[in-house]
This record gives structure tokens, C-alpha cells and sequence, in this order.
């Protein structure tokens, strides 16, 4: 069925539905950005995955928001400033599922061996979602990391 042949109740569905996807995706961000892990694992399913892809390999797999909410604060605690910024974003909805591809860039701030040093990340993330009593959730994520670059803060 194509988008001109959809009822207005539909389409009206389809672009609340992109919307809080969108939503979804920069409260994502945001959370990380403050550090917030526990709220933030509540944007998964109970039973999510997460795969992180670094030059092509896989470097870690985790399962489940207590895995998954573990590996993100051990994270973020190597960093006193964390910064995303997210970009493009494309979606499929069908139904209660759906999937998409979110474009972010990502800056940290921390110290590496006595000085201050500012890594910036090229992210995107290929994501399949489920709608669960009304609300949006992640439930599978593969977070690839493009690009890579650090230097000296202020540079």
C-alpha cells in the first residue's frame, strides 16, 4: 500500500510513530550525555542486544539492559565530558516493529595519561525497534564506529 492510498488516520500513525522513533534515538543521546545509564536502559527491551562494530570486527555483544546498562557506565566514567551530536535519520515502520539507521557524532573528553585529550567518533546505528504497550523501545542495536579522531583538548 503506498502513502497516497493510506487513511488519514493512518499516515497521521506513521508520522507519530517516525516522530517518536526520532524522539527515541535523541533521548538516547542525551541520556548518555548525562551520564544517566539507569534511565537510559530503560530505552531498550529487557532482552535487547547490543553489538559494537570497530574497523569492520565486533568487539563486544551485550544482552539484556543489566549487561547492556553495565558496559555503558563503564564507559561513560572514563570521561569527564560527553557530547553527541545526532544527524540523519531513516526508518521502516511496520506495525509494532520497526528499523532504521541513525547518523551521530560523538565527542569525549577525558584524561590519557596526565593530559586532557578530546576524542571525536564518527557513530551510526543500525537499530530494530518494537512498539510495547505504546512506547518505542530499542531492541536490537549495532553501534559501528566509522571514524576516530583524538587530540590534545583545544586543539
Amino acid at each position: 500500500m503506498t502513502y497516497a492510498q493510506k487513511t488519514v488516520e493512518e499516515r497521521l500513525q506513521q508520522i507519530e510513530d517516525r516522530m517518536a522513533l526520532k524522539a527515541l534515538v535523541d533521548e538516547f543521546s542525551i541520556l548518555a550525555d548525562r551520564k544517566d545509564v539507569a534511565t537510559q536502559v530503560l530505552l531498550f527491551t529487557e532482552d535487547a542486544k547490543v553489538e559494537t562494530m570497530n574497523n569492520g570486527q565486533a568487539v563486544s555483544a551485550l544482552v539484556g539492559r543489566k549487561q547492556i546498562g553495565d558496559a555503558f557506565a563503564n564507559f561513560l566514567a572514563l570521561f569527564e565530558v560527553v557530547y553527541h551530536i545526532n544527524g540523519q535519520q531513516t526508518v521502516t515502520i511496520a506495525g509494532n516493529k520497526a528499523s532504521g539507521i541513525s547518523y551521530c557524532e560523538v565527542t569525549l573528553v577525558g584524561d590519557q595519561n596526565g593530559k586532557k585529550m578530546k576524542t571525536k567518533m564518527g557513530v551510526h546505528y543500525k537499530d530494530e525497534y518494537v512498539k510495547q504497550n505504546g512506547k518505542w523501545l530499542i531492541a536490537n542495536r549495532q553501534s559501528t564506529f566509522a571514524w576516530r579522531d583524538v587530540q590534545p583538548l583545544g586543539q
